[in-house]
């Protein structure tokens, strides 16, 4: 992702909605209740972890029992200390008090939510570094992790999980994406380790794919308790199977290469979905990190110059939702003006903010009538009000003349190819327009819009009769001599 274009709009859950979700987490609740739960008495070791006979008694307060009791109290633990529910006011002394952040928790869905994504860092901080046991070895005297002996490179390993939580993020939010469905956790890897332009993976990038499935099957069930993602952990059974089947190739050409997943099965590869909290969590890490990563109803109480220019790049359904919400604040015939009024224009834009008028328009209604015959003589706004009027089946609509006829049909086609490029719809548009007008190129060169020339080179680009484009091209000659260049 680059972070020079705006990603898709996402549409959030409200902040209490997601304040109530945060306190629910697994990891956020049992650090709460560590940090009302320690007190003067309770003691913490020289790195400010919990000391070991205060494991039990926390074990208790938190209803854990079992085998990873202990596990989860020193992750909770750590997790309170890290993002301030807990502080350690004499590290010599190794006692603790309630930190400030606990305060938060009882506060604004702001604050819940504040500190739930401190939660989220610390976690995802710690996702791609290895367990204890792990580094054996790999640590220098100055406690630092030596990359080589590990024999992995922990920054990649993060910015990996970066890239792939990215395109979680994205795959979910886009209008052409699974939308909120599961991800099978192969293809997720698969979006960021094979090429665009790769038709079919070679043998090494389907053995990084599922190398990497292993990595992010561990990591997916750290963030889990966060509340960042719903996931379904690769079978267990599989990982042994997949173990076992190198080991019997070994030295074997293509030994290591992972099977195919089986459609009718896919979910024992693992699935893995963004949940409303999730995407609340990845779009602020986005911000942060200097994307423009724009939400549904950020517009609803700007402008209607704003509406029109903000959602220019949003996909339909998006851009519907975003309007929808940015009219139920007002009144219909006053916010029907504003919109005509914010689509006048002869900058490259004005096509697509017209069209995002007309859109928005056919939300308003019939209420929107006065406004939409006011402009009927208007030479950028005319058309449209006619086809507005003609399409809400209103009398007395004038009938168009032949040269706003020609301009509005210019006008829709730059719309058309500034919000959705070379389509097929846009193919199929300029086909049916060339046949029912056969002297279309010869007129449509001569009309007064900014954009006749650039229309008329798309055309001759698009069309597959090579007769009729290089009809279009001639025409986009004439009429850029006629503009002057």
């Amino acid at each position: 992702m680059s972070d020079s274009s705006p990603l898709p709009p996402v549409r959030l859950t409200s902040e209490a909605e997601l304040a109530r979700d945060a306190l629910s987490t697994p990891l956020l609740s049992r650090a709460a209740r560590l940090a009302r739960w320690a007190g003067p008495g309770t003691r913490v070791d020289a790195g400010g972890l919990l000391a070991d006979e205060q494991v039990p008694a926390a074990a208790e307060a938190l209803g854990l029992r079992g085998d990873d009791a202990a596990a989860l109290v020193s992750e909770a633990w750590r997790v309170a200390v890290d993002t301030g529910l807990v502080e350690v006011v004499d590290q010599a002394a190794g006692t603790v008090a309630a930190g400030e952040e606990l305060a938060h928790l009882t506060g604004s869905p702001q604050d819940v939510l504040g500190v739930w994504l401190g939660v989220l860092e610390t976690v995802l901080a710690d996702a791609s570094v290895p367990e204890p046991d792990d580094l054996a070895g790999a640590v220098d005297g100055d406690g630092r992790i030596d990359h080589a002996a590990l024999g992995r490179d922990l920054a990649a390993e993060s910015a990996f999980l970066d890239g792939v939580l990215g395109n979680l993020y994205l795959l979910t939010i886009s209008e052409e994406g699974p939308g909120r469905a599961p991800v099978p956790l192969p293809a997720l890897a698969a979006s960021v380790l094979v090429p665009s332009d790769m038709a079919e993976p070679t043998n090494d990038v389907l053995e990084q794919v599922s190398d990497a499935m292993v990595r992010l099957d561990e990591q997916f069930r750290v963030l889990e308790p966060t509340g960042l993602v719903e996931y379904r952990p690769v079978d267990e059974a599989l990982l042994t199977e997949a173990q076992e089947d190198a080991e019997d190739a070994e030295g074997v050409e293509g030994a290591g290469e992972p099977a195919a997943a089986d459609d009718t099965d896919v979910s024992r590869y693992g699935m893995v979905r963004l949940t409303p909290l999730g995407l609340y969590g990845l779009r602020a890490r986005l911000l942060e990190a200097g994307f423009a990563a724009p939400a549904v109803g950020e517009l609803a109480d700007k402008g209607a110059d704003a509406l029109l220019d903000g959602t220019a790049g949003f996909g339909p359904r998006a851009a519907q939702a975003e309007t929808e919400q940015w009219l139920a604040r007002r009144e219909p015939l006053a916010a029907a003006r504003e919109l005509l009024a914010a689509a006048r224009g002869a900058d490259p834009g004005a096509p697509l903010r017209r069209l995002r008028c007309q859109q928005a328009l056919s939300l308003v209604g019939a209420d929107a009538e006065p406004a939409l015959r006011e402009v009927l003589g208007d030479p950028e706004l005319g058309g449209l009000a006619r086809v507005w009027l003609t399409e809400h089946g209103r009398p007395d609509v004038p009938v168009p003349s032949e040269a706003m006829v020609f301009w509005l049909t210019v006008d829709t086609l730059a719309a058309q190819l500034a919000a959705e490029g070379n389509s097929e719809e846009l193919s199929a548009l300029v086909e049916g327009l060339a046949e029912q007008h056969s002297g279309f190129f010869a007129a449509a060169w001569r009309v007064d819009h900014p954009a006749t020339a650039d229309v008329l080179e798309a055309m001759g680009r698009i069309h597959p009769d090579k007769r009729i484009a290089k009809e279009a091209r001639k025409a986009a000659f004439k009429a850029r001599s006629q503009q002057g260049g």
